[in-house]
């Protein structure tokens, strides 16, 4: 039973007046489980969503730089994507031209020309004038003496070797004179390096007449045999013991002087290999002069050679007998060798390319292929460091006046491709000889082919040469001398 006093307890809480609230009945604990759980997952994905949205935001601030720097790379990627996609057969293509002058197109030029070379009837032949007027009026003549004074106490000697071929050795030789000139020393008769593309293992003695080299500058030079014993017992009579100059390729006389001089007055002998082309051209006249006397008077072929050499002149004087004997030589620098150092490229394709690689490496193991050499046939082409073809040497004779029924003497070793590049020369002077057709083999025989070349040469009083680098070996040099020799005034 409720009592009195519960019961009104009850009532007066139910009343609207009462400080007292009416409490709200229980609920069940299925429904109160339920109902938690739900709202925590609605506001645990909104709280995710939110923490996504805002993680995004603050990358993207904190990390704008990144973007900014990546940018650049996103817009290149675009493009090329772009570019694959799209078509370009409506599009210009364009191509490098090269520049002008630095390709080899003698051929296409002899095509154009080719028919009016061959109707050229005209008359009148160089050859029958060419010598007729002298340059700018200046007349030739020798322009060095032999001296007729004593010489001073030598300062010592100096012994040299003549590297490359004839004409590289004939210029060192000239160039040792004048620096034992300059120096005031003694030369030793020069030894020529044995060249691994000729193969010559000729001696001074065997192409000069050394007898006579030795007289002529007697005067002038002092020059021996060998170093005295005296000296050679200092170095255990071994000249590769005696102290090398490496000296650069053109130096000038001062440093010779300055810095060869003082080495030589303090060892008394001293060696300088290699030694082509190691004295500058442009050198005192002083010292020119001592290059002139070499070249032009104490050089002189050793009989067996000059012997041989008469007798082919002859020949050639023979078969130009409607010229009044005169003919032309020319000295072709185009064989392998040649080919291959200049660097340049012609019209052989593939092939030449192969054979020009397998060339540079037989005469130069690894001087092409050092690291950083760079091989550029359109600057050689374009600095004039290519040789003339035998295309090209026929285009200037003919230009130069010389016609068809002119005779020509073709001083070279085995030409590049000869069957191909001397066609075109052929068809523009089909009376060419060579040695092979003015001699037999058992007469040139005991000869090294060079040797017979530049002595034929020198007898020609219509010499061309195609590479100036070889004029010293046929005629005076330029500075210092008056007179050229076996080539035209013109």
């Amino acid at each position: 039973m409720i009592s009195q006093v519960e019961r009104d307890l009850s009532i007066q809480n139910r009343l609207p007046g009462s400080d007292h609230t009416t409490p709200s009945p229980p609920t069940s604990p299925h429904l109160c489980r339920s109902r938690s759980k739900s709202s925590a997952s609605v506001q645990q994905q909104s709280r995710t969503v939110a923490h996504r949205l805002s993680w995004v935001l603050l990358s993207v601030l904190l990390r704008r730089q990144g973007i900014l720097l990546f940018a650049p790379v996103i817009y290149v990627s675009c493009m090329l994507f772009h570019l694959h996609a799209a078509s370009f057969d409506a599009s210009p293509i364009i191509h490098r031209r090269p520049a002008p002058g630095s390709v080899y197109r003698s051929p296409q030029v002899y095509a154009r020309l080719r028919a009016e070379i061959e109707a050229d009837n005209t008359t009148a032949d160089a050859i029958s004038t060419i010598w007729k007027r002298s340059y700018k009026g200046v007349e030739w003549k020798p322009c060095v003496n032999k001296s007729t004074g004593v010489l001073p106490e030598s300062n010592g000697f100096i012994f040299i070797e003549a590297n490359g071929g004839l004409n590289q050795q004939r210029t060192s030789i000239c160039n040792a004179v004048a620096v034992a000139g300059y120096l005031n020393a003694t030369l030793v008769i020069p030894n020529f390096h044995y060249h691994s593309i000729w193969k010559d293992p000729s001696k001074f003695g065997d192409i000069y007449d050394e007898e006579y080299f030795v007289d002529t500058l007697a005067n002038d030079v002092r020059v021996v045999d060998t170093v005295p014993e005296y000296l050679m017992e200092r170095f255990d009579y071994n000249l590769t013991n005696v102290y090398n100059f490496r000296v650069k390729a053109w130096a000038p006389t001062s440093y010779y002087r300055d810095s060869v001089l003082p080495k030589l007055l303090e060892e008394k002998v001293i060696r300088i290999s290699p030694f082509a082309n190691r004295l500058s051209f442009d050198a005192p006249r002083a010292v020119q002069r001592f290059r002139c006397l070499a070249n032009n008077v104490a050089l002189r072929f050793s009989k067996p050679i000059l012997t041989q050499g008469e007798t082919l002149v002859n020949k050639m004087k023979e078969l130009s007998a409607n010229n009044a004997g005169k003919y032309v030589s020319v000295h072709l620098r185009f064989e392998e060798d040649m080919v291959a150092f200049s660097c340049c490229v012609f019209d052989g394709g593939d092939q030449e390319k192969q054979d020009m690689i397998a060339a540079r490496e037989r005469g130069w193991k690894g001087k092409f292929t050092k690291p950083g050499r760079v091989i550029r046939p359109g600057a050689n082409r374009l600095n004039g460091k290519c040789p003339l073809t035998p295309l090209e040497v026929g285009l200037m004779l003919r230009g130069m006046g010389f016609n068809k029924s002119t005779y020509i003497y073709l001083a070279a070793g085995p030409i590049y491709s000869a069957n191909r590049t001397m066609a075109p020369l052929l068809e523009m002077f089909p009376n060419l000889q060579t040695k092979e057709m003015l001699a037999s083999e058992e007469e040139l025989a005991p000869f090294k082919v060079s040797m017979v070349f530049n002595c034929l040469l020198i007898h020609d009083k219509s010499f061309l040469t195609c590479k100036l680098m070889c004029l010293c070996s046929e005629l005076l040099l330029e500075n210092g001398c008056n007179r050229l020799h076996g080539v035209s005034p013109q």
